[in-house]
């Protein structure tokens, strides 16, 4: 899924994905755009929101989003096309580049962790289910005002009745004395009587109406949430077992295969250090050393040293044969690199005292 502009076209969408099968040979099947998705906001959107819109007296925040599905395999070998963390950073850029959308920023910047799939899945399942939390608040916040009008509907009525009441009475008595002495307002006083139980009638009316709103909106919203909460309940419980099957596959996968672990924290660490996709390859794959010159980065330290014609290999630990372990110089990376910190420390506070020893004394 890609997220777009409100401006972004089907052609826009088109071009990433001859772009990504040009580089990495997934093929685009199909291609889908969606503009009319969203959801209704509880009150005002913030500030620097420019995308949502006011429909009457509520506001909507659309969501326009893409959906394209790749053909993975790689027909010539009859096995499925693997991206890196890498790749994946570019795929990003490249998205970014022709949709025309702000890039997010690394992990290496902003020193946060990446989700892993399923955990953005839940997280968003997470966050869907909040949404329809405030949009319960809001319904019964609605249902709330009804019920207040309806108070003050029944409050009128009440006066209303007694008004009548004493209509009724002046009524009889105007009857009487226009029996008596033929008063000409007779009429006049039952014409304003019957257009008063009339707005009476009307307003009896209007009150059924809207208890019958109130009843129907109550069952449309506990039918919705019940909807909803069914289905998020039927992702969450899905996306658990899936989950559970991997981690089951994982497991079975460590236990025959030792080394597979170790290779993958080896593949991290060396994608951390700054290794390019080929420099992985020799030494995991192809179980060479490699020859570099430059900087590498250490996590721990947080800060890059520099090499000078150094080799680096993978290697077997010399003190379990299941571990691996990667060196530089046929020395561990980790030792090097505290090494290297140490040094840099000792520079450090040497630069800081030759100012005062070059001071002296005044006499």
């Amino acid at each position: 899924m890609l997220l777009v502009r409100p401006d972004t076209t089907l052609a826009d969408v088109r071009k990433f994905g001859e772009e990504c099968q040009r580089r990495w040979g997934i093929t685009p099947l199909q291609i889908f755009l969606h503009k009319d998705e969203g959801h209704w906001l509880s009150g005002h959107p913030e500030a620097e929101d420019r995308e949502s819109f006011q429909i009457g007296e509520r506001w909507f925040k659309p969501n326009y989003h893409a959906h394209i599905v790749f053909d993975w395999m790689n027909h010539e070998t009859g096995k499925s096309r693997k991206l890196n963390d890498e790749d994946m950073t570019e795929m990003q850029s490249l998205a970014s580049d022709i949709l025309i959308m702000e890039r997010g920023q690394s992990k290496a910047v902003t020193g946060k962790e990446h989700l892993e799939r399923n955990d953005f899945i839940i997280e968003k399942q997470k966050a869907e289910l909040q949404r329809i939390e405030e949009t319960k608040r809001h319904k019964e916040q609605q249902i709330s005002f009804a019920e207040q009008e309806l108070k003050q509907v029944k409050s009128e009525i009440r006066t209303d009745k007694l008004k009548s009441v004493a209509t009724d009475a002046a009524t009889a008595i105007a009857s009487g004395v226009g029996s008596l002495f033929g008063s000409g307002k007779l009429k006049d006083l039952e014409q304003s009587n019957e257009n008063l139980r009339h707005e009476i009638a009307k307003r009896d009316k209007g009150i059924d109406e809207l208890k019958a709103k109130m009843q129907q909106m109550q069952e449309q919203h506990g039918k919705q949430i019940r909807n909803l909460q069914g289905i998020h309940n039927q992702e969450l419980e899905t996306k658990d077992k899936e989950i559970s099957r991997l981690n089951t596959i994982l497991e079975k996968a460590f236990n025959w295969f030792p080394l597979l672990k170790e290779m993958l924290r080896m593949e991290k660490l060396c994608y951390a250090i700054g290794f390019t996709k080929d420099m992985v390859n020799s030494l995991l794959t192809k179980k060479e050393s490699i020859r570099c010159n430059g900087k590498i980065y250490s996590e721990e330290h947080r800060r890059r040293f520099e090499i000078k014609n150094d080799v680096f290999k993978v290697e077997k630990s010399p003190v379990d044969d299941n571990k691996l372990v990667l060196t530089i110089n046929r020395q561990p990376i980790g030792e090097w690199f505290k090494e290297q910190w140490k040094k840099l420390r000792q520079g450090l506070r040497q630069s800081a005292e030759e100012p005062r020893k070059s001071r002296g004394f005044r006499m």
